[in-house]
């Protein structure tokens, strides 16, 4: 038998017959007509090559076929409705699940400490995962569902079949060692293009500071180029050079280091830092729940 010319429907038929044992009655149970609870009865026998139920007096008996489906039909009703049918819920606290998160290293030294605060106080057996990609590879990710969610700039992902939503605005401010022997509270356009720079550009992201740079046609002198934010905090510290990084981590910075933040001497571009996540995952209850309690300690 295909099972494809099986009507699921007819269960429930069946069921119905096995404890009413009465077609009008089961038909009543299932708000069908009578008729219709006939047609249904009548296709059940042909796709099963049996009576299935037979007159018997005022009722209808089970066959022997019939009653070596019951157990088995009643399992595969009962799966439907409380496994298939019935909505899906998360409950935090009692939880056992991972979830990828994709963010690059300034996202895990501002947003994760928070995150995960979150969780040991609301979902302890929740466990996270980061991951550090190029830009072009997120989308990949978050379609195959190698990651669940996107924490950070991502402006390639501003497309079909991705839903975002805002965390911060955040912009660039520059950082120097606390002693710097030029550059005070202050700094001008002058003292920023004269100094020498540190600078990070990790490989596949954005580098929107650079970009704002070469369209204002403003050279500066790069001493050091470097793959990783983090790397910038003990070089800044220990030299006279000036880097340029997201407010956020500057003032990472200067909570962790004899660093001052300096404001640039140039409007800055801002950047939107986001949530993002692949239409898959739009309606998962514990997916739901984790945005919305990573906006509320971030946003």
């Amino acid at each position: 038998m295909d099972i494809k010319a099986v009507d699921l429907n007819l269960l429930l038929v069946f069921a119905a017959m096995m404890k009413h044992r009465s077609v009008t009655r089961a038909a009543e149970a299932l708000s069908l007509s009578q008729p219709a609870m006939s047609a249904a009865l009548a296709r059940l026998r042909v796709l099963l090559n049996d009576p299935l139920f037979v007159r018997s007096g005022w009722q209808m008996q089970p066959t022997p076929r019939a009653i070596e489906l019951d157990g088995p039909v009643r399992q595969v009703v009962e799966i439907i409705r409380a496994d298939i049918l019935q909505p899906l819920t998360f409950d935090p606290a009692t939880a056992h699940r991972s979830f990828t998160l994709l963010m690059p290293d300034i996202g895990e030294v501002n947003f994760l400490p928070r995150i995960l605060t979150l969780l040991a106080e609301q979902a302890p057996n929740i466990d996270l995962r980061t991951l550090a990609m190029p830009r072009h590879a997120a989308a990949g990710a978050l379609e195959s569902g190698a990651a669940e969610l996107a924490i950070g700039y991502y402006p390639d992902l501003e497309k079909p079949g991705f839903y975002r939503q805002k965390l911060i605005d955040n912009s660039h401010v520059c950082v120097v060692r606390q002693s710097h022997p030029v550059i005070g509270s202050r700094m001008t356009q002058a003292q920023f293009l004269a100094a020498s720079h540190a600078v990070a550009k990790p490989d596949g992201r954005e580098h929107v500071f650079e970009k704002f740079l070469q369209q204002k046609g403003l050279k500066r002198r790069v001493v050091v180029e470097l793959s990783h934010f983090m790397s910038l905090l003990p070089i800044v510290e220990n030299s006279d050079l000036v880097a340029t990084v997201p407010r956020d981590l500057a003032q990472f910075f200067v909570s962790h280091g004899k660093i001052k933040l300096v404001e640039i001497p140039i409007k800055p571009p801002v950047i939107d830092v986001h949530l993002i996540w692949h239409q898959r995952f739009q309606k998962d209850p514990a997916h739901v729940w984790l945005r919305s309690s990573i906006h509320e300690v971030l946003g």
